[in-house]
């Protein structure tokens, strides 16, 4: 397998990781219709082992502690992921969790987030991860059964009512360990009545996620010619805006206002900052970002696993360091285009093209233009002066 990367630069030194996904568990009690790891055309998580064994977690510990240390890191995220990581069992999850924090140098926090789609959540599960002090972020598409239709059992029975129930107690009984929601942006939902729904769940944050396709699989009722997506976003924006920004933090939307005021973006989906997130998967090997799963087979592939190799190492791989080399590694029409600091190409998995790897424009290049556009207006008539009313010389000599 090989990886097509975009040409650049890798800067020196290179940004060490900030943030590590860890596979638990690879395969999934539900089967998403949309789905880019298991419907999509990657199909490495066959050959995987279905979980991460212990020896495979204690190796992933041990070199997220040696990565920290040769860095030393003050804070870094681990995110244990699937899948769905509660098939691992909590045990499994609140072990590795405390042996990160064990290994890490004294002074590094560790964040520990498990990425789930709610259906196994229980209270007693609940109670085991806060003891393990591991957040609860869901992944939903809406706060309505209809918004969730394509997330189904493999029975093809629908999941919204077991989700919603695991979704409500987070909120309810364990609001501590309530990281937020994870919604995929369909365009064909209402987009108000899709972020209030949401809202309903009370979520502290929310991070609305565009679909993952490219420009050799387009994503769905992707147009060429209408921003689809961007006006999606922008509705929901000028709702969120219109609130005071009271109700929940839209991380999108959060990070789009910071980078329009010059401060460094956080997030894969906009901005130059050099990509700090790496995978290990469940057999151990170090991989790129899962969104590259939807490009083609292999696209994620390194090469690298724990047991022979240092994530330092993994810094090192070209496709990696392509990632961290900013504008260097973008289209030129991306860096002739006044918006490249805010946009930054837009997601590395939506810039795909087979047979030309990823030097071009995200696919969503017109739904950025469009969103930013807009949030740039919305902030300009924010804080722009206010108009200064003439000076009346009534009653004064000239």
């Amino acid at each position: 397998m090989s990886a097509e990367v975009a040409p650049g630069p890798a800067p020196e030194p290179a940004v060490p990781f900030g943030q590590f996904i860890v596979k638990v568990h690879g395969h999934c009690n539900l089967a998403c219709r949309y789905c880019y790891v298991y419907e999509g055309p990657d199909t490495t998580w066959s050959t995987r082992p279905a979980a991460a064994t212990p020896e495979v977690l204690e190796r992933t510990a041990a070199r997220i502690a040696e990565h920290a240390r040769a860095h030393g890191l003050s804070a870094l995220s681990v995110v244990l992921h699937g899948g769905e990581p509660l098939l691992a069992g909590v045990v499994a999850l609140g072990r590795f969790t405390d042996r990160v924090r064990e290994l890490v140098p004294a002074g590094c926090a560790v964040q520990a987030t498990v990425q789930t789609n709610a259906t196994l959540l229980t209270a007693e599960r609940l109670t085991a991860l806060a003891r393990h002090r591991i957040g609860v972020g869901i992944s939903l598409d809406g706060g309505r059964a209809a918004h969730n239709a394509r997330r189904v059992y493999r029975s093809g029975r629908p999941s919204w009512p077991a989700a919603v129930r695991g979704t409500r107690l987070v909120r309810e009984r364990f609001p501590q360990a309530y990281a937020g929601i994870l919604a995929v942006v369909d365009p064909t939902l209402d987009p108000v009545g899709t972020y209030e729904s949401l809202l309903a769940l009370g979520p502290p944050a929310l991070n609305l996620l565009l679909p993952h396709g490219n420009w050799t699989r387009p994503p769905p009722h992707w147009s060429a010619d209408r921003p689809v997506y961007g006006r999606w976003l922008s509705a929901v924006f000028d709702r969120w805006w219109d609130t005071g920004r009271r109700e929940t933090r839209v991380r999108l939307f959060e990070e789009c206002i910071g980078l329009l005021l010059g401060l460094p973006a956080a997030t894969e989906q906009i901005g130059l900052a050099p990509f700090a997130t790496v995978v290990v998967e469940t057999d151990g090997s170090i991989e790129q970002a899962d969104s590259l799963k939807s490009a083609y087979d292999g696209a994620a592939y390194t090469g690298l696993d724990v047991f022979r190799h240092s994530f330092d190492e993994a810094l090192r791989h070209p496709a990696i360091a392509a990632r961290q080399s900013g504008a260097a590694a973008l289209a030129a029409e991306c860096r002739a285009c006044p918006l490249l600091t805010v946009c930054g190409g837009g997601q590395y998995a939506h810039r795909y093209r087979a047979g030309h790897g990823f030097g071009h424009p995200s696919v969503y290049c017109a739904d950025l233009q469009h969103f930013i556009r807009h949030v740039a207006g919305r902030l300009t008539a924010q804080v722009a002066p206010a108009p200064v009313s003439p000076v009346s010389h009534e009653g004064h000599s000239p």
